[in-house]
């Protein structure tokens, strides 16, 4: 298999760390693919149109994107169990889901300062995302910390990746004020060896 990625996208981190965690990363050949919104990579396009990474080219059938979609796939064909069954796998996919929505609006932070001509950035706009985080770090601490204490899955793992592309992209903003708990818990998740691995380089 093929996967597209760029080591500072925590959609990729999240894949990468659910190879580690189910031993497939040696199943997977990453291609290191630099696209951006306004100028989707041409070596990309074919296996997603929409010119979005991670995507993930396999033998058995066309490429599959995006990164839930990607995890869902390799948690299956490792018979992994991170989703869970029953009530908890609901938990999980809602988890994985508000995790993937932190980066969501995280991500369109860094394009407001980094793609949008400086007389056409909206602060009012930024900050409705920062509002956005701040709201769901704040249910994660007070609803969430008994599910991200169990067994591992894939909440967790996609919590911990958008915590810390946070750290790694908006360090001035303090996400841990107010969230002792859920600081306590990611401090432990990022030892673990799937997170070390794949800790983004600077830039």
């Amino acid at each position: 298999m093929k996967l597209y990625h760029f080591p500072t996208s925590p959609f990729v981190r999240k894949v990468v760390v659910t190879l580690h965690e189910t031993g497939q990363l040696d199943d997977v050949e990453l291609i290191n693919t630099q696209t951006a919104p306004t100028a989707p990579a041409d070596s990309l396009t074919p296996s997603n149109p929409l010119g979005k990474i991670p995507a993930l080219e396999r033998e058995d059938g066309p490429a599959i994107y995006d990164s839930r979609v990607i995890c869902a796939y390799l948690d299956a064909r490792a018979d992994a169990g991170l989703y869970g069954e029953g009530t908890r796998r609901w938990d999980t996919l809602t988890l994985e889901a508000t995790a993937d929505g932190i980066m969501d609006a995280a991500i369109l932070m860094v394009y407001e300062s980094r793609v949008r001509p400086e007389e056409k950035r909206y602060d009012e706009w930024v900050e409705a995302q920062w509002g956005k985080v701040d709201r769901t770090i704040a249910a994660l601490n007070q609803r969430w910390m008994s599910h991200l204490h169990g067994p591992l899955d894939m909440g967790q793992i996609a919590v911990a990746c958008a915590l810390s592309y946070i750290d790694f992209r908006h360090s001035d903003r303090d996400w841990r004020s107010g969230a002792d708990a859920l600081a306590a818990w990611h401090k432990g998740f990022e030892d673990r060896p799937s997170m070390q691995a794949t800790v983004p380089p600077a830039g």
